[in-house]
């Protein structure tokens, strides 16, 4: 694609990021194929190619409307059209730039603003846990549209003394998950404790900086990311952990692309790329353990995965985590369009109701076919979108592990 970047763009850092990212594009319209809201809204400045067309335009000078921003809004960043470009086109790393830019230039209404900032500071607010426990505990006689936002209240139950084993890991805190569902971390530790590896977190890691980057607070995203490095790098620089480990793929995700959104900081660019080098998704670690697991685990679970866009599109982990649910005696039930997007997309699905219940109910419905006993995923914005359209239990995968070690420690 040919570019003619406006002066005010020309020569800067984002400038000459998205004109290389433009150059790439060859107008093939093979991301309209598997792009979610472009099958939903039919629109083609709804697609990879059409918001492709719009950030060009801003950056070679047309002004960016509310329409602009709009369409660029209601991209679910999921990346599925980086996994169908014949090209490599690095649609993400685009669309982040084109939203900042649009961002800078078009002034978002009262309510949109507010909505925003409020999903930003509550996610991020130490006030969120005590709030999501009394919402759960109030739950029963919640407004369904409220309810189907807050997970029900589940033990997290005992955890193991680490500090014996030889191999330590550490694990981000986060923000949401523990206060959500801290039965996912809970059953982390025990399922690595089960292969001999502990794990724990570092003091003064926090928020993976998604939530602030996706609600327009770059900036404040980019401190979180150089906090969580403060808090990692004196353990990773001693030696004294092998891994820092994922247990939601939209963090892992992120914190996979710090070296990418620190590149230009001297201080801490080396460090980020350190950082990223020892980033593995849960699964990762388990892997090379599961014939061992395996002996101590029941088969036959009927179980249908639904790999998250953070995990299949951005890591490229879909094979290895299918085949490692496989060797762990589930049986996968295939279902159809396992690469598009379930609608949650972080605040997504608050921001853009109507297109993220429209993707998470075609996306039920195609895994229905198949008749679960479980429906197994890996990042807790997927887990509990789906749980709210589906009666069937859907859990992060290695929670359900840990239930069938526990048990049968216990039989």
């Amino acid at each position: 694609m040919q570019t003619n970047l406006a002066s005010w763009a020309s020569g800067t850092d984002l400038g000459n990021e998205a004109d290389a990212i433009l150059r790439r594009c060859v107008h093939c319209g093979f991301c309209t194929a598997t792009c979610p809201t472009y099958q939903v809204l039919g629109d083609e400045l709804d697609s990879p190619r059409g918001r492709i067309y719009l950030i060009k335009q801003v950056l070679e000078g047309k002004e960016p409307t509310q329409s602009t921003q709009q369409h660029l809004d209601r991209c679910l960043t999921c990346r599925n059209c980086e996994t169908t470009c014949p090209s490599g086109v690095e649609y993400g790393h685009l669309v982040d730039i084109g939203r900042k830019i649009v961002d800078e230039r078009v002034e978002r209404s009262w309510g949109d603003r507010t909505k925003r900032t409020l999903l930003r500071k509550a996610m991020l607010s130490p006030m969120f846990a005590p709030a999501m426990r009394l919402g759960q505990s109030l739950r029963g006689i919640l407004p369904q549209a409220l309810r189907r936002k807050v997970p029900e209240r589940r033990d997290a139950g005992p955890l193991p003394q680490v500090a014996r084993h030889d191999r330590q890991v550490l694990m981000l805190a986060g923000c949401v998950q523990p206060a959500m569902m801290p039965t996912i971390d809970a059953a982390t530790i025990r399922v690595l404790d089960a292969v001999g590896i502990g794990a724990r977190i570092a003091p003064g890691a926090g928020c993976c900086g998604a939530v602030s980057f996706h609600l327009d607070a770059q900036d404040e995203a980019v401190a979180q990311m150089r906090a969580n490095v403060d808090a990692w790098w004196p353990l990773v620089q001693d030696g004294k952990v092998e891994a820092i480990v994922m247990n939601a793929s939209g963090c892992g995700a992120m914190v996979k692309e710090y070296a990418h959104h620190l590149r230009h900081d001297p201080a801490y660019a080396q460090k980020a790329a350190d950082i990223v080098a020892l980033v593995k998704d849960v699964a990762e670690i388990v892997a090379p353990h599961a014939d061992m697991l395996r002996s101590r685990l029941p088969a036959g679970t009927r179980a249908s995965f639904h790999p998250p866009c953070t995990l299949q599109h951005w890591q490229g982990l879909r094979p290895l985590s299918e085949q490692l649910l496989v060797d762990l005696g589930f049986e996968l039930q295939p279902f159809a369009d396992k690469h598009l997007c379930c609608g949650s997309a972080g605040a997504y699905s608050v921001l853009n109701p109507d297109i993220a219940l429209e993707l998470r109910d075609r996306k039920l419905g195609a895994i229905a076919v198949g008749s679960p006993d479980v429906i197994l995923s890996a990042n807790i914005g997927c887990i509990g979108h789906l749980q709210s359209g589906t009666d069937t239990p859907v859990r992060h995968w290695v929670e359900v592990v840990d239930e069938q070690l526990r048990r049968a420690a216990q039989g």
